[in-house]
């Protein structure tokens, strides 16, 4: 799951938004570094990427991929993951999707909290300024931010190449999608952390 998941299923569960989105960018034990709703959000993002990481389902997506990308799929289907909820928003919320994303950015922009990991700040201000979230509706934007990804080290650069499976097999990973998500989103709401 990319931001916009991340925010979504924060929502949906009553979690904090901005620990949320901080699960990428805060290392080891958040505990005693951040309030406690903040601390639930990190765990929490962290849980649903533990659980995303070992679903079958997710199996089955990668399996999509050539053999040589595979290790880079997890990164391409979660950008997808944000596609699949861009594009289809209102079959997993009745809030509207621009009404969403400004309450969220409100929600996270709003929350003081010291010591947020420069990474984190610089990210997000990219992030709500270039309206990342709602460019996730089209696919082309996913190609886009896999290109970018892709330019941040040799070692991820294969990356880019995933944009293709992606393409290919867009009916397929919508499936799995429409399968996946709705069992994070049960998950989330019931655990306990």
């Amino acid at each position: 799951m990319n931001y916009l998941a991340h925010l979504h299923i924060a929502d949906h569960s009553q979690s904090n938004l901005l620990g949320n989105l901080l699960g990428d960018f805060v290392k080891g034990t958040p505990h005693g570094r951040y309030s406690t709703e903040v601390v639930q959000g990190i765990l929490l993002h962290r849980w649903v990427d533990a659980y995303t990481d070992r679903h079958d389902i997710i199996k089955q997506a990668k399996a999509l991929f050539p053999k040589s990308l595979q290790r880079f799929a997890p990164i391409a289907l979660d950008m997808f993951w944000d596609h699949c909820l861009a594009s289809r928003w209102n079959e997993f919320s009745a809030l509207d999707f621009t009404e969403f994303v400004a309450h969220a950015e409100q929600q996270v922009k709003h929350s003081y909290e010291p010591d947020l990991p420069a990474q984190y700040l610089r990210v997000t201000d990219r992030m709500w300024s270039g309206r990342w979230l709602e460019s996730y509706q089209d696919l082309d934007n996913i190609e886009f931010a896999l290109k970018r990804i892709a330019t941040r080290s040799e070692r991820i650069a294969p990356v880019a190449r995933c944009s293709l499976s992606l393409s290919t097999h867009y009916d397929e990973l919508q499936a799995l999608f429409t399968d996946f998500y709705p069992q994070v989103l049960n998950e989330a709401k019931r655990i306990q952390l």
